[in-house]
């Protein structure tokens, strides 16, 4: 194959980037393209990244991704750079301005053009996936967009308005999917509580998770980034009944003191935070629930930071994120509010908070001790594995050390009998017998 039909793809950001990164993938690969995702070192005459525009960190991260392959052009090591995702969504004319070695632009939705720009001879069919990940697991994304307001977030600016996908669509990729061995399927939005109102004019979450869950061959079911307004209550039922839905749910909250969630726009009190809190944990009994914690924000006293330390202890969760607040341009809260807090506070916030939750998560998993979990194998190391339980999605939460005096299978799920937790990690042995 020579290096003219070699392209590739970088992806910067998050798992909603991965699926039109692996979307775009299959496109090359169906037009006789060598393809390489995230490799160590670009060697193909084609580059093209998938750019992350969420908050100033991420933005950060992929000027300077651009910028290593604009050098290697000038080198003459690169012959052709191209540009897509939420940054280039946000800023293309700036992009085009200050990096002129890019040779073409694309937002969040039109990427797929960059195949036929490239070469007027390439056909864009049917998308498929050609999956990055472990083959026994994949993302799937059920809606592009957001309807919210929160002050702070420049998501709906990049992205637009929630559009939600057909259910006969999903429900057919999951079918697709399970044909190529994926048996954990993580559901993704950046508003899951939204999912179905714009197609069907109520939320169809609940219809379509049990739809996926009916599939054949699909063993595992996780949910990613619920809202906490106007949840849909109907979910649990079906997350409490079906044995292959994971008793785990990713719900950013941001924050606990009231005035500071109104400042946000988030459409939710304290007080309805903790009864929703306190319904999903009733209904999903031993369900983990994921959330994020924002500090810094505009005006954030003190005494309302410390709201958030002593809700967490009061309800704990044994997942947790904590990012300082980043002051995004086009935002109520970036156009009309100084970010006043200094970044060394932010710094020192978000640090104590994530110190009370490394007690926290240590106390979750030093209650799964001397139990037995279900674990999926996800790689294998010099003389043990390292899988995850249902309540560990890939990449941001802990994975089980799992030892086996006989091999294992990468993809398949053990009854594994938990030993030791060390840090947030759990250590296990197999139960062969079981």
């Amino acid at each position: 194959m020579s290096k003219k039909k070699h392209v590739d793809i970088i992806t910067m950001g998050c798992s909603k980037n991965l699926v039109d990164s692996e979307i775009l993938l299959h496109h090359f690969r169906e037009n006789n393209y060598t393809i390489h995702h995230d490799p160590e070192q670009v060697s193909g005459d084609i580059a093209i990244v998938n750019t992350c525009g969420f908050i100033g960190d991420a933005k950060e991260e992929s000027v300077n991704m651009i910028l290593q392959l604009a050098q290697l052009k000038q080198d003459g090591q690169l012959n052709e750079l191209y540009v897509m995702g939420c940054l280039s969504q946000r800023y293309n004319e700036e992009l085009r301005k200050e990096i002129p070695e890019i040779d073409g632009i694309y937002g969040k939705f039109d990427w797929r053009n960059v195949v036929q720009d490239i070469d007027t001879t390439n056909q864009v069919g049917e998308d498929q996936r050609v999956i990055t990940t472990p083959k026994h697991y994949a993302y799937i994304k059920i809606s592009e967009g957001c309807n919210r307001a929160c002050a702070y977030c420049a998501i709906p600016i990049i992205t637009g308005k929630h559009i939600s996908r057909p259910m006969e669509e999903i429900i057919q990729e999951v079918k697709d999917l399970v044909k190529q061995g994926v048996k954990e399927f993580q559901i993704i939005a950046q508003d899951l509580s939204y999912y179905g109102i714009d197609l069907y004019k109520e939320n169809r979450l609940a219809q379509l998770v049990e739809a996926i869950s009916d599939l054949p061959g699909v063993e595992w079911i996780r949910l990613h980034y619920a809202y906490p307004t106007k949840f849909p209550y109907d979910l649990l039922p079906v997350m409490r009944e079906r044995d292959n839905v994971c008793k785990y749910l990713d719900i950013a909250l941001q924050h606990i003191s009231t005035p500071v969630l109104k400042a946000m726009k988030r459409g939710i009190t304290k007080e309805k935070t903790i009864e929703l809190l306190e319904r999903i944990r009733h209904e999903v009994p031993g369900i983990y629930l994921r959330t994020t914690m924002m500090v810094g924000y505009p005006n954030e006293t003190e005494e309302q930071y410390q709201e958030i330390c002593d809700f967490i202890q009061a309800y704990p969760f044994e997942r947790l994120g904590v990012f300082p607040y980043s002051e995004e341009e086009g935002t109520y809260a970036g156009d009309t509010l100084e970010d006043n807090i200094p970044a060394s506070e932010k710094e020192r916030r978000t640090a104590q908070l994530m110190m009370l939750q490394e007690s926290i998560a240590h106390q979750a998993a030093e209650k799964l001790v001397n139990t037995s979990q279900n674990v999926i194998i996800d790689r294998a190391e010099s003389d043990y594995y390292i899988g995850r339980t249902q309540y560990d999605s890939p990449e941001v939460d802990p994975e089980v050390i799992v030892y086996s005096d006989q091999d294992l299978t990468i993809g398949k799920i053990y009854s594994v009998h938990i030993t030791e937790a060390e840090g947030f990690d759990l250590i296990g042995e197999v139960n062969h017998n079981s």
